[in-house]
């Protein structure tokens, strides 16, 4: 930092520290502050979706290996008993079902899902670093128009002896305003436009998503429900009844019964 802007730092702290302490007059701009409160939340808002789609996509990866997982372990329990018998097929078929369902993620709807939806996300959240850059500066000129004002108003309560004085601080307050005038309409002006794009922005990354998830969904169904076949018609009707619970009670406290199991 050069010296003069080491100056002008400074000058600005001490601008902020008299206006706290009531020295200075401070210009409340109330528009701009609604505007800023909403652009604040706005970009609270995609910070968190930016983050919860990313979170999606990897509880979907997590969700998707821990199935295959348990596919792994249930194909090798029930092959291990018997090959031959309904369970075993049915752990196989599970297991190929799970499989589809694993590489289908990575290849359907990886990739699409960070084109269409991460990355849109992540280019939106590119903007607000820029946009905050404006604001930082806006405040900063409006510390300058503050400070000039203030300058100017006691050289008009109480004259000086330098009668160039008035003029020059006359001159730099005209220029501090004018700047300060020209960021905060362009603010004023620009912010509700950039969140009246959000909407058509990600309504192509909302549709997408859907459409994912409606795929994946469909194909789980499809895939799962051919799983079925392989069990026996009376399960899949005690499943329907209600009455797999009792059966594995029934199991269980034949468990207990065994003398491994606790039983004296």
């Amino acid at each position: 930092m050069s010296w003069a802007g080491f100056k002008k730092s400074m000058n600005r702290a001490g601008t902020t520290i008299l206006q706290k302490t009531g020295q200075i007059e401070r210009t409340v701009d109330r528009e701009f502050a609604d505007e800023e409160a909403k652009y604040k939340t706005f970009e609270k808002e995609c910070q968190a979706l930016h983050k919860d789609s990313k979170g999606y996509l990897d509880a979907m990866r997590a969700m998707t290996a821990a199935q295959t997982r348990l596919a792994d372990t249930i194909d090798v329990f029930y092959g291990a008993a018997d090959k031959s018998s309904d369970g075993a097929m049915a752990a196989h078929a599970y297991k190929r079902a799970v499989d589809d369902l694993d590489t289908g993620l990575s290849r359907e709807m990886d990739a699409p899902y960070r084109t269409t939806v991460m990355e849109p996300l992540g280019k939106m959240n590119a903007y607000f670093p820029v946009v905050n850059e404006h604001i930082a500066k806006r405040a900063k000129k409006l510390l300058d128009y503050d400070a000039s004002r203030s300058r100017m108003n006691k050289l008009i309560q109480k004259p000086s002896d330098d009668p160039t004085k008035l003029p020059k601080a006359q001159q730099e307050h005209d220029e501090t305003k004018e700047m300060f005038d020209m960021m905060n309409e362009q603010l004023i002006a620009e912010l509700p436009q950039l969140l009246d794009l959000r909407v058509p922005f990600f309504d192509p990354s909302f549709e997408a998503m859907i459409r994912m998830q409606c795929k994946f969904a469909e194909e789980g169904y499809e895939k799962l429900s051919g799983v079925q076949r392989y069990f026996a018609e009376s399960v899949r009707d005690d499943y329907a009844a209600g009455q797999l619970d009792a059966q594995v009670e029934g199991v269980l406290q034949e468990m207990k019964e065994l003398s491994i199991c606790g039983a004296s």
